[in-house]
């Protein structure tokens, strides 16, 4: 019995996909733009099938139950960044005398210690050599010596040491937005390609808007001591602007689209039925439930797309039976 039942879920998955239509864009932004539309279900709409599964079953595929109940909504936005190396914690070398580079013992890429020779100038002056020295603990991020090279103080430096141990996340503010995002808010930072999500705090806001971009940098330091942090990477940056406490709020992955509309899976006597919600204000992981969700109802919190198949296969079984 469990073997077909399972196989009823698993193959109700593509007659599902081809007539229900499962949108999550509406809850991608959590900004509350103007281009965001508050779901209302209107007066009267219900939906009465009612889904029954066993505890085997629940276990299984991961399905997920809770209580309804008070929680934070912790409204943001997301928006562009790149990391770059801490500018505070550069060192640029240029040779104090001008001569020829009669060994190079450095590379882009190799780290390096504070008072470490990185090359050897023989002075063009006195035709002693003179070593480079690295300035700080670091690693090499620029190179522009070889060996035989004319250098000189003109030609400005030929090494760049960078302590990436910490390093800046530096965020695309766009003009909407200016007034949102403040000094001191949390900031969540993701690269994706399996690299772990790191946060931190908002340390600097530019006080003028680039003209060609037209956004503002807002700058998060961030702790690097694995080297993760790349400058020159791309990731996005999602900002707490708002947390409220709201009566009743579910996580995103409680919601499900029934019958064009949007509903979470309640528990009733005789199983989980899809209950149309009404919501508020919108968050990262959590939305606002004003309507059709009240305390302490029992709900999935997640796993509901198995009960949403069943249900969809159900009645296309009861379709067949006319």
């Amino acid at each position: 019995m469990m073997i077909e039942l399972r196989y009823r879920i698993l193959t109700s998955f593509a007659a599902l996909a081809a007539t229900v239509l499962f949108t999550s864009a509406s809850f991608a932004e959590t900004d509350h733009d103007d281009h965001e539309q508050q779901h209302e279900e209107s007066e009267g709409n219900s939906i009465e099938d009612t889904v029954a599964l066993s505890d085997e079953v629940f276990k299984e595929f991961g399905i997920v139950v809770g209580v309804a109940g008070p929680d934070v909504v912790i409204r943001t936005i997301s928006l562009p960044a790149e990391i770059h190396a801490n500018e505070d914690r550069l060192a640029h070398i240029a040779p104090r005398f001008p001569g020829i580079a009669s060994e190079v013992r450095k590379s882009v890429g190799d780290s390096v210690k504070a008072g470490e020779i990185l090359a050897i100038i023989e002075s063009s002056e006195s035709l002693a050599p003179y070593p480079l020295k690295a300035q700080i603990d670091g690693t090499v991020i620029e190179r522009h010596i070889t060996r035989g090279e004319p250098v000189s103080q003109a030609r400005g430096r030929v090494f760049t040491v960078a302590d990436l141990s910490e390093v800046w996340v530096d965020i695309s503010v766009y003009q909407k937005h200016l007034t949102s995002v403040q000094l001191g808010q949390t900031v969540h930072i993701s690269a994706g390609h399996g690299l772990a999500e790191a946060e931190g705090t908002i340390s600097y806001v530019s006080p003028i808007v680039d003209e060609e971009t037209r956004t503002a940098t807002a700058r998060v330091v961030l702790a690097n001591p694995k080297g993760l942090w790349r400058p020159g990477l791309f990731v996005t940056a999602v900002v707490e602007l708002e947390r409220v406490e709201v009566p009743v709020a579910v996580p995103r992955t409680a919601l499900e689209e029934v019958e064009g509309s949007t509903v979470v899976f309640v528990r009733g006597q005789d199983g989980f039925a899809p209950r149309p919600v009404t919501f508020g204000l919108r968050g990262r992981d959590l939305v606002e439930v004003t309507a059709g969700l009240k305390p302490g109802d029992s709900y999935v919190t997640k796993g509901g797309f198995t009960l949403k198949s069943e249900l969809a296969r159900e009645e296309l079984a009861d379709g067949d039976d006319h």
